[in-house]
């Protein structure tokens, strides 16, 4: 066997640095840099209906003093900088569910339709890359009529972006916003509110089915009462077999703000006390029975589930799984 002694090593490594310097070229990136996320797409199982969430987007609100009309700034930014967010402004994401029940496939809310965000109106877009054609959503079922969760359902140029499907809506919400007094009282505030129905709606209104609270709109999906967020707010149960999602719909904002503080009160809650009582009776639902949760503007995507602390809750994120 031959040895390598100190000397020898020594000796070989004199020899190559006495060699010429080598000119490595520099590295160069075979594409450009892609600018932007890959689709917003995740999928699971609710017994045997295959659930698909789907990310529209996000928006943004700057956080001042109106934002929490019964909280200080300060305390709102401290919950911020806990969750190692934004203190200036929060981004607010906007993801829609899609319900395969085997039978129908169900589209709950429709997005922003890229009307209200520069950098929101991607559901459709995502919808194809997840394999999913606009054309065979055959129902859409409409939590309230906030421009985030309707102006999807019509295309910028007035068509309809779902066409072959029946379109639910709660009868208090349409007995609510497209009631002409109630536009004209309105504060100048929730004017474009009233505004962006009547756009979206009038044109199919013949169309519309109304559905009241407590009732199963689509075989496994039962809508529940959460108002305050508006007048006639809906929350969804989505179940099949033993196994169920709640889907909150805006029955909170962003849980770091408002899963743990369920008390205040966000700017965009018509009537802040009622919502708030929604909140606690969903949360409290949820934590009870260990139900897996679905929220509209959690971040994406935007399920798991509300653990009870107290008199607070704690938004618990599912594992994200590869497997559906």
């Amino acid at each position: 066997m031959t040895e390598l002694t100190r000397r020898a090593a020594f000796g070989a490594l004199a020899a190559t640095a006495a060699l010429p310097a080598l000119k490595i070229a520099p590295a160069a990136a075979a594409a450009p840099a892609a600018g932007r996320q890959v689709p917003g797409i995740y999928r699971y199982k609710i017994g045997e209906f295959e659930v698909t969430a789907i990310n529209d987007g996000v928006g943004s609100r700057p956080v001042d003093e109106s934002f929490v009309k019964n909280a200080s700034l300060d305390d709102v930014k401290a919950a911020l900088e806990t969750a190692f967010l934004p203190t200036d402004k929060l981004a607010i994401p906007y993801t829609q569910l899609i319900v395969n029940t085997g039978h129908r496939v169900v589209l709950i809310d429709t997005g922003t339709g890229g009307q209200l965000s520069p950098t929101a109106g991607h559901l459709v877009e995502n919808m194809e890359a997840a394999g999913l054609d606009n054309k065979a959503v055959d129902a859409v079922v409409i939590s309230h009529f906030h421009g985030d969760h309707i102006m999807g359902l019509m295309t910028k140029d007035g068509k309809k972006a779902f066409p072959n499907a029946e379109v639910m809506v709660p009868e208090a919400e349409w007995a609510y916003w497209m009631d002409e007094g109630e536009a004209s009282r309105a504060p100048e505030g929730r004017k474009g509110a009233f505004a962006a129905a009547r756009k979206i709606f009038q044109p199919i209104a013949k169309d519309i089915a109304q559905y009241g609270a407590e009732k199963e709109i689509v075989p496994g999906i039962t809508s529940i009462a959460a108002y305050g967020h508006t007048p006639g707010h809906m929350a969804f149960r989505v179940a099949s077999g033993a196994d169920q999602v709640l889907v909150l719909s805006d029955t909170s904002n962003h849980p770091a703000l408002f899963v743990r503080n369920p008390g205040w009160h966000v700017t965009f809650d018509m009537d802040a006390a009622t919502a708030e009582e929604s909140r606690r009776t969903l949360f409290d639902m949820a934590a009870a029975d260990r139900l897996r949760v679905q929220g509209y503007h959690f971040p994406f995507p935007a399920t798991g589930h509300i653990a009870k602390a107290g008199d607070k809750y704690d938004f618990v994120p599912a594992f994200w799984n590869p497997a559906i």
